[in-house]
């Protein structure tokens, strides 16, 4: 070994005519170094073919290192380097590939069939990073479900019940993952999406309202083809902080997901029952959308806890779909809205009026309004002088 560690430093230095020698020390200095380096740069983040790249540059670099050295008649021998670096790198990949195949198990047990091939494939090749351990998202949660269930299954029988609703949570789950989404649940409770997990995403409130208003047009589009399903797409979103992590030592590893934006968007889900509406959002998911989506404030409503009051707002168009006439019935509705929370009747009921769309286009939330005032409006028009 000695002999060819010779030979080949003297292919770049030559022993023969130097007057130094770098010492034993600054060798092991140089090992050391090197060993870590390499480590480090392979277990790193770093994309492979770049930490390999690195690695290649950095063998050349050592040749060049005793090159260099020999014009000032220093020699260094760069074999014990070179070792090193080949060592450590062999240790490092060795190191590696038992991480991967650990973390893709991982990946493939918590995120198999939960996420598009794009996205699953990024977790599985490292390219997008994950971490297993329990930490805080910023994310959109989803939850839709299939409107005037309960009496769709009371007016048919249970085979035919089942394969409606079997139908509409594969098209739906499959159109969430396909935009993106984290599917964290599919059953006959409804179907459970989150956007900005596990791949952060700035943008993940505009993406799922997006995505709910598509879903819409389409289930409108396609269930007049479907006869076997009545109703509607129902869907809530609420946007905020969760907690998601893997539980490695349950068997298989399971994932915990905890927060206030799951429990709001299946409430908000369940109140579109009660308003008539699609679709029902929470302020934060409005605050993030509203320059992209055409809104409307439908109600307050009670908080998780027992003193929180919060305004939602139902989707309604892209702002960029949207026409003029629609966004002069919204700003007609929020008026009237403003003015009902005044508990100005009259006024509240005349602008109602004005954001009534063509006959064949039902609004249920506006009809909802109009069911509550009419007979204020009549009380008011029988005492005129009778203040309310």
């Amino acid at each position: 070994m000695a002999g060819v560690g010779a030979v080949a430093a003297q292919l770049v230095s030559d022993y023969a005519g130097a007057t130094r020698v770098v010492g034993e020390k600054w060798q092991y200095v140089f090992i050391l170094l090197i060993a870590l380096g390499v480590s480090w740069l392979t277990l790193s983040n770093v994309p492979r073919w770049r930490s390999r790249l690195l690695v290649g540059l950095f063998l050349v670099e050592l040749f060049a290192l005793s090159w260099v050295c020999s014009l000032y008649r220093i020699f260094f021998q760069p074999i014990p380097s070179v070792l090193a670096l080949v060592f450590a790198l062999a240790i490092a990949e060795g190191w590696s590939a038992f991480l991967r195949r650990d973390r893709s198990h991982l990946v493939r047990t918590l995120f198999a069939d939960r996420l598009s091939k794009k996205e699953f494939r990024g977790l599985i090749d490292g390219t997008t990073s994950f971490d297993a351990e329990p930490k805080v998202y910023d994310v959109s949660v989803v939850i839709c479900d299939l409107g005037k269930k309960l009496a769709f299954a009371k007016d048919c029988e249970a085979a035919a019940f089942a394969e409606a609703t079997s139908k509409f949570i594969r098209q739906t789950a499959e159109q969430l993952t396909k935009e993106g989404a984290y599917l964290h649940a599919a059953d006959g409770e409804g179907v459970v999406a989150f956007f900005g997990f596990p791949v952060p995403n700035s943008e993940h409130a505009q993406k799922a309202v997006r995505v709910v208003l598509d879903m819409m047009k389409n289930f409108r589009e396609g269930r007049g083809r479907n006869e076997e399903i009545s109703g509607d797409i129902l869907a809530g979103i609420s946007s905020g902080m969760i907690i998601a992590g893997a539980l490695k030592d349950s068997q298989p590893p399971l994932l915990l997901t905890s927060g206030e934006p799951i429990e709001l968007a299946r409430r908000f889900c369940a109140l579109n029952n009660l308003y008539g509406s699609n679709a029902l959002m929470d302020t934060p998911t409005f605050d993030r959308v509203s320059e992209t989506v055409v809104a409307r404030p439908i109600d307050f409503v009670g908080g998780l806890n027992s003193h929180d009051r919060l305004e939602i707002y139902e989707p309604l168009w892209l702002a960029a779909e949207a026409t003029p006439e629609h966004v002069a019935r919204r700003d007609s509705f929020w008026s009237a809205v403003v003015l009902y929370r005044e508990k100005r009747w009259a006024e509240a009921y005349s602008e109602f009026q004005k954001a009534r769309g063509s006959e064949e286009q039902e609004d249920a939330p506006l009809q909802f309004y109009l069911r509550r005032l009419e007979p204020l409006v009549l009380q008011l028009t029988e005492s005129p002088f009778e203040s309310i």
